[in-house]
């Protein structure tokens, strides 16, 4: 009884204080160690001006400047660097799909790159597409620098504690989010009884169909009766009974994270001021 009681008072003091926690899991990388609204506030500004700049040079900088500030303040693994080439494969559609669908009369006094048959492909449709392509990745690229290294969850409670979201909604949206991981475990339980008893056996679109719509109805039990606990949980715990709620995790508004956001913001301006003077 000494022991267990020894034991508790030392886990008791290891464990930290009511409102000190910082984040729902442990952060290693500087990216993640600032808080969601951050990584959205940063680039917000040079996200919406994006929109409106023509030139090539700008919006491959902001390439640039996203994907290095992602490779050294991020933990990437191989799925998130398989986010990280979506970047270019963006540019290169975009921008080879526009410059072979745009209209050739209006670039007739560019110089023709190429030649096949009747139709040109002109320099000028070829800047017009790639400027829209680099825009398109510029824009991804910015919004992964919150989009991996941010979860779902985080965002609700950021928004919940630091822009004064009303935690019914906020923490609805959180409990969505733990659906999406519960419906992937319970899709995959479906399929292995599935394939144990032998049911849609076979091979070929029908026999794939089959199989498909025999996980409709067992999924869509299952997601009913997990709501149902969600909600029991939800009433249990007084939700909505008050106008404000205690925290579990809390997530702070540093002076960091205004250091963070402030200089974004002054290398935004940077870019988007003298990149277009410079390549001119």
């Amino acid at each position: 009884m000494a022991e267990q009681l020894g034991r508790t008072d030392a886990q008791r003091r290891a464990a930290p204080r009511s409102g000190t926690r910082t984040s729902s899991a442990p952060r290693s990388a500087p990216l993640e160690r600032l808080n969601p609204l951050t990584k959205a506030a940063g680039p917000l500004p040079a996200t919406v001006l994006l929109v409106l700049v023509r030139d090539l040079a700008t919006p491959a900088a902001f390439i640039a400047l996203a994907l290095l500030l992602l490779l050294l303040g991020a933990r990437l693994d191989r799925r998130n660097l398989l986010f990280l080439a979506l970047v270019p494969a963006i540019v290169l559609t975009t921008g080879t799909s526009l410059s072979l669908w745009a209209d050739p009369a209006r670039f007739e006094e560019t110089a023709a790159l190429l030649r096949v048959g009747g139709w040109t492909l002109h320099a000028g449709a070829l800047e017009t597409g790639f400027a829209t392509g680099l825009r398109l990745g510029a824009i991804t690229a910015l919004a992964l620098l919150s989009g991996l290294t941010t979860t779902g969850p985080d965002v609700a409670r950021s928004m919940v504690q630091q822009l004064r979201l009303p935690y019914r909604i906020g923490y609805t949206a959180l409990a969505a989010f733990r659906f999406l991981p519960r419906f992937g475990h319970e899709l995959e339980v479906i399929r292995q009884a599935h394939r144990v008893r032998g049911a849609h056996a076979g091979r070929g679109p029908f026999a794939a169909a089959a199989r498909w719509l025999g996980t409709i109805v067992p999924l869509l039990a299952g997601a009913i009766r997990h709501g149902e606990r969600v909600a029991m949980a939800m009433d249990a715990r007084a939700f909505g009974a008050h106008p404000t709620r205690t925290e579990r995790h809390v997530l702070r508004w540093r002076a960091v994270d205004t250091a963070a956001v402030l200089l974004f913001w002054a290398v935004s301006a940077a870019l988007l001021l003298t990149v277009p003077a410079l390549a001119g």
